[in-house]
């Protein structure tokens, strides 16, 4: 009762729609279609029906609605598509094939009903509620249920386009009729939502355009052209082809739509544009009948050379092999095969037998341009010399059979539905009810190998696993074109696995070299892209990389930076170490200054030699000899401890330079300021009724050189312990290159030796300017006023040249003012003594030293 009050709501529906009856009671149901039913082009009976529906015509004829009559029932016209009429006759052959086996299916015949579609979505339409309700013109709701409950056909193959096959699941799924297309590849029908009862035995769009997207990358093709049917086959694949190849960083320069029924100005313009586009490679996912128009038009002010790359559609479609435009074409198609008895079967066909069916008349008389008898044409009668096996067009063209294939396949795949449905272990039960939801639910499980050895099964989208071959136009010695398969494409497979090529691939004019089709060249390493304003990101320009940055792979997004120890090379393709420097002993600047180093340890070292060679004489007593010995012995190692500088920075040589360089130059200037005070503490001495050298002699000068330089150790101890100078490498003062230097530490504790060795002789510079007018022929206090102005001259000079000095001649800067002052230091203070005891013997006399002068008071 439930279905039947499902029945009466449909009718009623149908009724409302106007798509069914033409007088219709909701309480007493007597009905008579409005037209007469589609009569099916092909016919065959037998126990179980099953449907087919193909697209033999492209048009439908068309007229303008008055509304003041019915309209005219849709009706198909235009030329013949013969390759459809092979894919029918290929489920007949299928059908017949399988009412032969004994394995499958025993004892039922199989029949068919094959419709014409026209490839409109109306007429599908009207085919599918004839496959849901039968094709009886009255109904009556007093006769039996079962009879008009029950589906007309319990499944259906096809159809060829997608945009008819959407309209055909949405009413067939309504009543759970499975649907098994062999060419509809529109991804969309895998939404099981939305057509639960769809299934095909041709790969979905989704995959093709992931394969073409990935194929178009693989020849480095980064600008493209594309052009697609406005249908729902060409929108869904150009969409998921565009969103695969935005991943793979391909750009679209343009993206055109075109219909067969659109205005012509319309197909004029997308020829316009593909004419005028800088992308040397289009991408067309477009059926074969707007291809067809499309390069009829483009043939009429041909384009320069474009590299095609074709959808499974036309690319294996032999009717495009004479467009020489399209040589070099590649695209995926599906795989070809060999179906045993197929070609026997077409061929088989006489002309009594043609007049059985008005598709194959129409067939008979447009392929030899003659009338069968009976026929109501008016060419020439054919007279029996017409020869089916001489014929060459799309019907007798079984080198590829491909899509051909798919509908063996599909049909199949229904018969082992109902034979999974009706069929036991021994036998088969002709009288067996069933409904459409059991053949779907077979569907679904099915998983056999068809006799020419392929594999049929659905997964849960009701599609098969995607597998096609790579096909590409080649130009024959003859100057045909053929249809050659270059390599394979699995989906099944890893990713970067998928592909597997088996042979050259010959490209547009016949080349063996890959053409290029870019919006800019590629950005060698080195550089970055940059987006030109207002363009797609394939469209760039290359701009070097920025300073410190390097780029190691072409077309570099960004521009890396090298690491810190790192600089670019001149090619700022590769980071490489920078050259670390530091003032080292193979250096010429080194060389020079441990020269002059070593010569004043040995100037300091020959004075001590003269001194104690002399220490008898007048003038070295004179100059209290003990000091000028402990004064030679610091200049010396003030001399030698600029060696410590001409070394690689290490923590213990860090440490040495600084500390060793601060304690003795405070011994010497000690040791000056001790000689400095002793020629005050002498005159003062002279004067009446002093006793100054009683509180300065001997025991006090060596105390107080002790002192000042134990004061000086403290420092370097505290700076030491508290933060002492360490190695490191300088990377902010040159970018291209480390200095490797000592670092300070506490920069308080370095200031802090030198303002101490500064406050020594500062102190020392004043106490021998007063003392410069003592009288004394030989006045020692003049030549260390002069010496400490020298020596503070050159550490006040010091300081700006050391902070500014860069580098390695921060260290060569230090170097030399110790060097400068030590000489300042032993030139002013005991050159004169030794010109005196070497060339001047005469005056290393007490009497001289002693010369009478006034008497001045300090």
């Amino acid at each position: 009762m439930q279905l039947m009050s499902t029945v009466k709501m449909f009718v009623s529906m149908l009724c409302l729609t106007g798509l069914r009856p033409t007088a219709c009671k909701t309480d007493t149901v007597s009905c008579r279609l409005w037209a007469d039913p589609q009569s099916p082009s092909l016919y065959l009976n037998g126990d179980f029906m099953i449907g087919g529906i193909f697209s033999f015509h492209f048009y439908t004829r068309s007229e303008q609605n008055t509304y003041t009559r019915q309209p005219l029932q849709p009706q198909c016209s235009g030329s013949m598509d013969f390759r459809e009429l092979r894919y029918a006759r290929a489920m007949e052959f299928a059908i017949q094939e399988i009412n032969n086996r004994t394995d499958l299916l025993p004892g039922i015949t199989l029949g068919y009903q094959i419709h014409d579609s026209c490839a409109a979505v109306p007429m599908a339409v009207k085919v599918a509620f004839q496959f849901a309700n039968g094709m009886e013109p009255f109904y009556n709701d007093t006769d039996s249920c079962s009879k008009s409950a029950a589906a007309a056909v319990p499944a259906v193959v096809g159809e060829s386009a997608s945009t008819p096959s959407i309209s055909m699941a949405r009413i067939l799924g309504l009543f759970g009729i499975p649907q098994v297309s062999h060419y509809a590849t529109c991804a969309c029908l895998s939404d099981k939502r939305q057509y639960p009862t769809f299934f095909r035995t041709i790969p979905s769009d989704h995959h093709q355009a992931a394969a073409l997207a990935r194929m178009v990358k693989h020849f480095g093709w980064t600008w493209i052209g594309a052009v697609r049917s406005d249908t729902d086959y060409g929108n869904y694949g150009m969409a998921s082809f565009l969103k695969a190849a935005q991943e793979e960083g391909i750009c679209v320069e343009y993206s055109e739509s075109y219909y067969r029924t659109q205005p012509r100005s319309k197909l004029e313009r997308v020829a316009n544009v593909i004419r005028r586009s800088t992308a040397r490679v289009i991408v067309a996912f477009i059926n074969s009948s707007e291809m067809r128009v499309l390069l009829e038009e483009l043939g009429r002010q041909p384009p320069p050379p474009l590299q095609w790359i074709g959808s499974e559609t036309w690319i294996t479609h032999p009717e495009f092999r004479k467009y020489n435009m399209c040589a070099g074409a590649i695209g995926f198609g599906v795989p070809r095969s060999v179906i045993p008895g197929l070609r026997q079967f077409l061929l088989d066909l006489s002309p009594e037998q043609a007049l059985k069916s008005p598709l194959l008349t129409e067939f008979w008389e447009s392929s030899f341009s003659c009338s069968l008898k009976g026929s109501s044409g008016g060419a020439r009668e054919c007279d029996g010399s017409e020869d089916i096996r001489a014929l060459q067009n799309p019907y007798t063209d079984t080198s590829q059979l491909r899509v051909t294939n798919m509908v063996y396949k599909a049909t199949y795949a229904i018969a082992h539905a109902i034979h999974g449905v009706i069929c036991n272990d021994t036998q088969c039960d002709k009288s067996a009810k069933f409904t459409p939801w059991q053949i779907l639910d077979q569907l679904n499980k099915v998983n056999f190998t068809t006799k020419n050895g392929y594999q049929v099964s659905f997964d849960s989208n009701g599609d098969p696993v995607a597998v096609y071959e790579l096909i590409n136009w080649q130009i024959e010695k003859d100057g045909s074109v053929d249809v050659v398969t270059v390599g394979r494409y699995d989906a099944s497979k890893p990713r970067g696995q998928e592909f597997s090529m088996s042979r050259a691939i010959s490209w547009l004019g016949g080349q063996s070299e890959v053409p290029r089709s870019v919006c800019s060249e590629s950005c060698p390493r080195g550089t970055r892209k940059a987006v030109q304003k207002g363009k797609p990101v394939c469209c760039y320009d290359c701009i070097p990389c920025a300073e410190g940055e390097i780029s190691n792979k072409t077309d570099s997004l960004n521009c890396v930076h090298c690491p810190p120890d790192f600089w670019p090379n001149t090619q700022q393709d590769s980071c490489l170490p920078k050259p670390v420097e530091f003032l080292s002993w193979d250096e010429t600047l080194s060389v020079i200054l441990t020269v002059f180093s070593i010569a004043g340890a040995f100037i300091a070292v020959c004075v001590a030699v003269v001194f104690y060679k002399h220490r008898t004489s007048p003038i070295v007593r004179a100059n209290n000899s003990e000091l000028s010995f402990l004064l030679l012995f610091s200049l010396t190692l003030c001399f030698l401890c600029s060696l410590t500088f001409i070394v690689q920075p290490s923590e213990w040589s860090c440490m040495l330079r600084h500390t060793a360089f601060g304690i003795t130059f405070v011994l010497c200037i000690s040791c000056v300021l001790g000689k400095t005070m002793v020629v005050l503490m002498a005159f003062r001495a002279t004067l009446p009724g002093s006793n100054a050298m009683k509180w300065f002699g001997p025991p006090q000068q060596r105390l107080s050189v002790l002192v000042f330089t134990l004061i000086q150790v403290l420092i370097c101890v505290l700076w030491l312990t508290i933060s002492p100078p360490f190695p490191f490498k300088n990377l902010k003062h040159y970018k291209e290159r480390i200095i490797f230097e000592c670092g300070l530490g506490s920069a308080i504790g370095f200031w802090a030796v030198l303002g101490y060795i500064g406050l020594l002789a500062l102190l020392c510079f004043i106490l021998a300017f007063l003392a410069r007018k003592l009288p004394d022929n030989f006045n020692e206090a003049k030549f260390i006023t002069f010496s400490m102005l020298i020596f503070c001259a050159v550490w006040v000079t010091f300081i700006p040249a050391y902070v500014s000095s860069p580098g390695k001649f921060t260290v060569a800067v230090e170097i030399f003012a110790i060097l400068a002052s030590s000489f300042g230091l032993i030139f002013c203070i005991f050159a004169p003594k030794c010109f005196i005891i070497m060339f001047r013997p005469e005056q290393n006399t007490k009497k001289h030293l002693m010369g009478k002068v006034p008497s001045k008071s300090l």
